[in-house]
């Protein structure tokens, strides 16, 4: 059984050793070890900056673009009142015109039954 052993902790001890190599190569290999790694790295943050920058634009744009349309729709919504409100002027002017021009009819009207009235009434009056 003692060889046995030594055979496991022998490869405990390969598989320890694998390990260990396989980290320092690894680190080894690591992208912040690249010579250009920095150089890369600051053109990355310039880019995302950059990305940022214009997003922030777009959005302001946007924003923009919202309170135009609002805008335009709010002086549509008031020009279609005003518009609204001169028709309703209207009508009610042209009903006061049709009012008084019933009225005034009335009146002439009136006017032509009394003088029928009346010369009916000097008619009878001649006659008798």
């Amino acid at each position: 059984m003692a060889k046995g052993d030594v055979n496991f902790n022998e490869r405990l001890q390969a598989a320890a050793k694998a390990k260990q190599a396989a980290l320092a190569k690894a680190k080894a290999n690591a992208p912040s070890n690249a010579p250009d790694f920095a150089e890369r790295q600051a053109e990355r943050i310039a880019l995302a900056a950059a990305r940022e920058k214009r997003q922030a634009e777009a959005a302001e744009r946007k924003r923009a673009e919202i309170a135009r349309k609002a805008e335009e729709k709010a002086a549509a919504k008031l020009a279609k009142q005003r518009e609204a409100e001169a028709a309703a002027r209207e009508k009610e002017a042209e009903t006061a015109q049709a009012a008084e021009d019933a009225e005034a009819l009335k009146a002439k009207q009136k006017a032509a039954r009394d003088a029928k009235y009346a010369a009916r009434k000097a008619r009878s009056g001649k006659g008798r």
